[in-house]
Parts: C-alpha cells; structure tokens; sequence
C-alpha cells in the first residue's frame, strides 16, 4: 500500500473517533441538561413560593417602615432643636452667673475698699488724737509727778511711784 492509501485510512480513523467523542459529549450533555432542568423546577417549586411569599411582606412592611423612618426623622429633628435650645439656655445661664460673679467681686472690692478708707479715717481722726492726748497726759503726769512727786523722793516720802501705762490700755 502506498503511502495516500495510509493517510487516507488514517485520517478516516481520527473523524470517526472525533465524530464517537462528539456523540458522547452530545449525550452527556442531554444527561445533564435533563438533571439540570429537574432541578430548576424543584427549585422554582420550592423557591418561587418563599419569593413570593417575601414579595408579600415586603409590600406589608414597607409603608410600615416608611412610616417608622419618617418618624426616626421628625425625632431627630426635635431632638436636635430642644438640644439646641437647651444649649441656647445653658449658655445664657452661664453669662448670666458669669456676669453676677463679677459684679460680686465687684461688690466685694468696693467693700474692701470701703472698709480700708473707715479704718484710715478712724485712725486718723480718733487714734492718733487719742494718741497724742495720751502723750499729751503723760507728759503731764511727769511733769506733776516730777514736781510733786521729786520733793517726796527727797523726803523718803510714802508715795508709791507710778509706772507708766502703756498706751493700748489706756484707749481701752
């Protein structure tokens, strides 16, 4: 046999077993496409009702939740304005009792003041007076004392001598 003859039988032989592959894919597939579509049907038996049954629900629910967001969101805005009020009163509060601090110490400071001009105004017109008249009597004293007082030293007079007061008990 030539060699055209072998190439012949050759490639005829790799068609036919293309073609037996082919036929097997072909019927592996109807196999497949037939579990495939048992199983679709199943799944629509069994799923589309559940889906269906959502849908419902969620056609229930949902002015429901409608309803609850637009409430969450009317909250929200009232919540948002009695916090900004609340904000608003506790800021005044707090100028308020900021301003009536200062106006304490203020107060507080003329008082200070006050009581600080009493005591220089007591002491000048009531202390130091009575300061110098409490000088002015000692000297007094002295000078009878040394007057008086010096004959009977001489004498060995019975006179006590006097000791000199100090000046804080005699304003008392």
């Amino acid at each position: 046999m030539d060699k055209l003859t072998w190439f012949i039988f050759f490639t005829g032989l790799a068609v036919m077993l293309q073609a037996g592959i082919l036929l097997a894919m072909y019927l592996g597939m109807r196999k497949s496409s037939a579990r495939i579509e048992a199983i679709a049907i199943e799944v629509k038996a069994k799923v589309l009702p559940t889906v269906e049954q959502a849908e419902a629900m969620l056609t229930e629910i949902s002015p429901k939740l409608q309803v609850i967001a637009d409430n969450l969101q009317d909250s929200t805005t009232v919540l948002r304005d009695q916090v900004q009020r609340v904000d608003a009163t506790v800021k005044d509060a707090m100028d308020r009792g900021r301003l009536q601090i200062i106006r304490a110490d203020e107060l507080l400071s003329r008082t200070l003041d006050r009581v600080e001009q009493t005591t220089d105004m007591v002491h000048n017109t009531v202390i130091s007076p009575v300061r110098q008249l409490s000088g002015l009597m000692q000297g007094i004293t002295a000078a009878l004392d040394f007057l008086f007082g010096g004959r009977g030293r001489r004498n060995g007079g019975s006179r006590e001598e006097r000791r000199p007061v100090p000046q804080d008990e005699m304003f008392i």
